[in-house]
């Protein structure tokens, strides 16, 4: 049987504005260990902020307004998001959990050398390592991810997108984490280097073994390279299959819509009627 790694169990979210907006609507899924989970709609559909709400990361005005969050730790301990006090879940996070931020190409601080952002990591979360322990392990992650040692005092404006997106990646690895959420982390980059990174993604999960979950719009995208996709749509999950029937049989419609939205490269030519 497949190992859990996150349960949540009708999970809700709503913007407290006039009138209220229902974000998230009683969403349940249940994230395997080591799998890569896809979380496909269109924009405004609730995707990252489900992402957001079971990390307790949403601000006002969103409101979580029910539901069961749980991190079964590979320690075998089993961990209630909700009921975590503050400085347990600033612990909780980026050391179990981290995040790979929708726009993270220029979430980097402009001033700042990428391996002092990435030291600021340790600094923070691991306060015994000393400072030659921490240069030591920004070195290594800048070769897990194929940026390179050489660059450890480069500034985000000498690195080209698809580097700077390496580096909030390296970030996001930083603490060895069990899951890693990716909102978007291909926006804004061109197909070759979309490939590239998602490449490494697929290479990092085998070689770390942590979970993933890939948020996007862009279906024929996850196909490629989730082993599950949901599916969600005004804020509920309409669709929760393998990658293989989302693809060959998918059963709700709205599915078989994205789907079609796609062009494909062969085939007749249609002709769209309006």
């Amino acid at each position: 049987m497949p190992e859990p790694l996150l349960s949540v169990r009708d999970f809700s979210v709503v913007y407290d504005v006039d009138p209220p907006v229902a974000a998230v609507k009683n969403v349940t899924l249940e994230l395997q260990r080591g799998e890569i989970l896809g979380l496909a709609g269109e924009s405004g559909c609730g995707k990252t902020t489900l992402a957001y709400g079971v990390q307790r990361l949403l601000k006002a005005p969103a409101v979580i307004t029910g539901g069961d969050v749980v991190f079964h730790d590979a320690s075998g301990e089993s961990i209630d998001v909700n009921a975590l006090a503050p400085d347990a879940l600033r612990r909780f996070r980026w050391d179990k959990i981290s995040m790979v931020f929708q726009g993270a190409m220029n979430a980097l601080n402009p001033v700042a050398p990428i391996g002092a952002q990435l030291a600021d990591v340790f600094e923070v979360h691991r306060p015994g390592m000393t400072r030659a322990e921490r240069r030591t392990a920004v070195e290594e992650l800048l070769d897990i991810v194929k940026v390179g040692r050489d660059r450890i005092r480069s500034f985000p404006h000498e690195l080209s997108g698809g580097m700077r997106q390496r580096v909030m990646i390296a970030m996001a690895l930083a603490l060895r984490p069990q899951l890693m959420v990716m909102d978007e982390p291909t926006t804004a980059l061109d197909v070759l280097v979309q490939r590239e990174i998602l490449r490494q993604i697929s290479q990092l999960r085998h070689e770390f073994g942590f979970s993933v979950i890939f948020i996007t719009h862009d279906l024929p995208l996850l196909l490629e390279i989730s082993d599950r996709i949901a599916v969600m749509r005004e804020g509920e999950i309409v669709e929760l299959q393998t990658a293989e029937r989302i693809w060959t049989a998918p059963q709700h419609e709205y599915t078989q819509q994205l789907l079609e939205s796609f062009p494909r490269l062969t085939g007749e030519r249609g002709v769209v009627v309006r």
